[in-house]
C-alpha cells in the first residue's frame, strides 16, 4: 500500500541540549531559536507545508514544554502531536520508539536543526518502491560542509559510519530518513540508543535505500550554520 504525502507524518528530532549554541540554549531549546525574525521550527514546518507535509511528532525533552506551548497543535496548516522523552534522554532512537504510537505505518525522520530544501514527494515515492525498511538521503558532500560519512556507490550504501573515517567516503547523511515501524522493534521501550545504529545494522542487513539529493542542507546546531541559515532565510521573498 503506497501512502500520500500527506498521509506521512514527520518525527522531527527536536530533544538535545543544543550544547553547540550556549549561551542562547540556557533558556529556550533549539526549535525556538530565532532565525530571521521567526523562531527556527516556524521556518521549518512552513517548509513542510510548502513539500506536502500535513502533519509533524516532535519528539521532544529539554525545556519541550515551551515549544508545545508556543506551537500548540497546529502550525502553518501542519497538525502537531508531541512525545516527551521523560526524566532521561532517550537518544535519537530511543525517541522515535518512544514516538511510534504516534507515528503509523511509515515516517519521515528530520532533525530539530536541520532545513532541508529538497522535494519531499519523489523520496518517499522512492522509499515505497525500494521495498526496504528504511531510506537515508544522501548528498556528495566530499567533506565540505561537514565530514563525509557515507560510501554510496552503484545507487547503494554500502557503508555508513559517523565514527570511522574512510577515504572512499564522498557522500553525508543529508539529514531526511523514512522507516517503517517495524525497524523498532526489537528495541525496548525506554531503551538509550541512536538513530546511527539503527541505520548501520539496516545497511549490514541491505535494508537501508540510499536516495541522492543535489540540494546541499543546511543547519542551525552551529553558530556558523546559524549565521549563513539567517543570511538565506532573510533574503526569502514571504509568501
Amino acid at each position: 500500500m503506497s501512502l500520500s504525502l500527506s498521509q506521512i507524518p514527520v518525527a522531527i528530532l527536536a530533544g538535545g541540549l543544543a550544547t553547540r549554541l550556549r549561551p542562547i540554549t540556557e533558556k529556550i531549546p533549539k526549535s525556538l531559536v530565532p532565525v530571521a525574525g521567526k523562531p527556527f521550527l516556524a521556518h521549518q514546518l512552513k517548509l513542510l507545508h510548502a513539500r506536502g507535509i500535513r502533519r509533524a511528532v516532535l519528539c521532544i525533552g529539554y525545556l519541550g514544554e515551551m515549544i508545545q506551548r508556543d506551537f500548540g497543535g497546529e502550525a502553518f496548516g501542519v497538525k502537531l502531536d508531541y512525545s516527551f522523552d521523560g526524566p532521561k534522554l532517550l537518544g535519537t532512537g530511543g525517541a522515535i520508539k518512544r514516538a511510534l504510537p504516534l507515528l503509523g505505518e511509515e515516517f519521515f525522520v528530520l532533525y530539530g536543526d536541520s532545513y532541508l530544501p529538497i522535494e519531499y514527494a519523489p523520496v518517499a515515492e522512492f522509499f515505497q518502491h525500494s521495498g526496504k525498511l528504511g531510506l537515508m538521503t544522501v548528498y556528495r558532500n566530499e567533506g565540505k560542509y561537514d565530514t563525509s560519512n557515507v560510501v554510496f556507490t552503484d545507487g547503494e550504501i554500502k557503508i555508513y559510519d559517523k565514527k570511522q573515517k574512510l577515504p572512499e567516503m564522498r557522500h553525508i547523511d543529508y539529514g531526511l530518513s523514512l522507516f517503517k515501524t517495524s525497524v523498532f522493534d526489537s528495541y525496548s521501550a525506554d531503551q538509550i540508543f541512536d538513530l546511527a545504529e539503527v541505520m548501520g545494522k539496516l545497511v549490514r542487513e541491505k535494508q537501508l535505500a540510499g536516495y541522492e539529493v543535489r540540494e546541499r542542507f543546511y543547519e542551525m546546531g552551529s553558530p556558523a550554520g546559524l549565521a549563513e541559515l539567517e543570511a538565506i532565510l532573510k533574503n526569502e521573498k514571504p509568501d
